[in-house]
């Protein structure tokens, strides 16, 4: 574990299974565990697994200027944003440029609270919230553990009455094994999933219960990477993993569009004001390159970074690609010229010696219509 300064209460937890708390965020986070990732991965596609997923950063903004703030920090028309209900959102740079996304929840009228991962989220907020009749707080106590499957509203149903009327993007604050949660029905697996936020003091015992109550389910604790495994299925970009931080442009500095991300869509229609608006809508139409699907010939996943080709030349990146024996395919995300960007194109990776025919496919590969997720009842 280097570099971490934010520590999870279920860190005892993840070391008897095997993690070495690899730093995420500041938060020693277990992206490994001593067994079969092949099992977590179906576990959360079939079952559930339940997973720890507190590494994101929890800030709490109250205040009459509270909707101010997260208005000209992030993409969407937080007007419209009822309390119970949530939203995803994207942060822009003044030159239009992604530079984090979140989820925010509206609490009550002047009351929110913004989930975000690793990139400049928290400073996004805070430079708007400077000089404002608002409260900023960043929140590491409360922890998220996330419950993630097909079976995991049949599980909290039996202790949480009313769960399956908690329609997606919506949350409820309630007692969990006798202990005050929030419960919201998110996720980043593309699967019906829940996040169960909560007191450290409780994170261990809630964790446990879970843990020993589920196994006949067929419930799992599942490793932080397994969602790679997820995302690459589901269209779920990861930063900087799959940007250009992580893979820089040749000749400019660093800093993706929402056009190129395919992330256009969280842009609430007409919405005007926020950071980078301006730039956001002029740099429609001029996309460098875009984030788009391969679909590979046989069982073997390119490695991450691995180099995209293009009639035997590189044209650009695999960010992260996985097989799944459960859904009979090998499928990727990529940065990849526009022009190569539809499909059924042809298109080669560069594995080490080895090169894996592939072609350009849509995403996203798995539950197209997002029927899973967004299931009722």
């Amino acid at each position: 574990m280097i570099a971490s300064w934010r520590f999870s209460a279920l860190a005892d937890r993840h070391r008897a299974m095997g993690s070495n708390l690899e730093d995420w965020s500041g938060m020693g986070t277990a992206w490994t565990y001593d067994k079969d990732q092949k099992e977590e991965y179906e576990a959360i596609r079939t079952k559930a697994g339940v997973m720890d997923v507190s590494g994101l950063k929890k800030v709490h903004i109250s205040g009459p200027h509270a909707q101010y703030v997260i208005d000209k920090a992030t993409t969407r028309n937080i007007e419209k944003l009822k309390p119970g209900r949530s939203t995803y959102a994207t942060m822009l740079n003044d030159a239009g440029k992604f530079v984090d996304d979140c989820v925010i929840y509206r609490m009550g009228p002047h009351s929110f609270m913004v989930v975000h991962g690793s990139g400049a989220g928290h400073e996004q907020l805070a430079m708007y919230a400077a000089g404002r009749n608002v409260v900023m707080m960043f929140d590491d106590d409360l922890h998220d553990i996330s419950l993630q499957g097909p079976l995991a509203v049949d599980y909290l149903e039996k202790h949480v009455p009313g769960i399956r009327d908690v329609i997606y993007f919506s949350h409820i604050q309630t007692t969990l094994f006798g202990k005050p949660v929030m419960i919201s029905r998110t996720g980043y697996t593309g699967e019906r999933g829940y996040e169960i936020f909560c007191r450290r003091q409780d994170a261990v015992e809630i964790w446990d219960t879970i843990v020993a109550e589920g196994a006949e389910m067929g419930i799992i604790p599942t490793r932080f990477t397994t969602l790679d495994w997820l995302r690459a299925e589901s269209y779920l970009l990861f930063f900087p993993y799959d940007n250009s931080e992580m893979y820089p442009f040749e000749d400019e500095a660093p800093g993706d569009t929402l056009w190129e991300l395919g992330l256009d869509f969280t842009v609430s229609p007409g919405k005007t004001g926020f950071r980078g608006a301006e730039e956001h809508y002029r740099l429609k139409g001029r996309e460098r390159f875009k984030i788009y699907g391969v679909k590979l010939e046989g069982t073997e996943p390119a490695p991450e970074g691995a180099v995209l080709l293009k009639d035997g030349e590189p044209v650009g990146v695999v960010t992260i690609c996985m097989n799944s024996e459960l859904n009979g395919h090998t499928v990727g995300i990529a940065r990849m010229p526009v022009d190569c960007a539809v499909d059924g194109t042809p298109l080669t990776i560069r594995a080490g010696d080895k090169e894996l025919p592939c072609v350009a496919h849509s995403m996203p590969f798995y539950d197209v219509d997002k029927k899973r997720r967004t299931a009722k009842g």
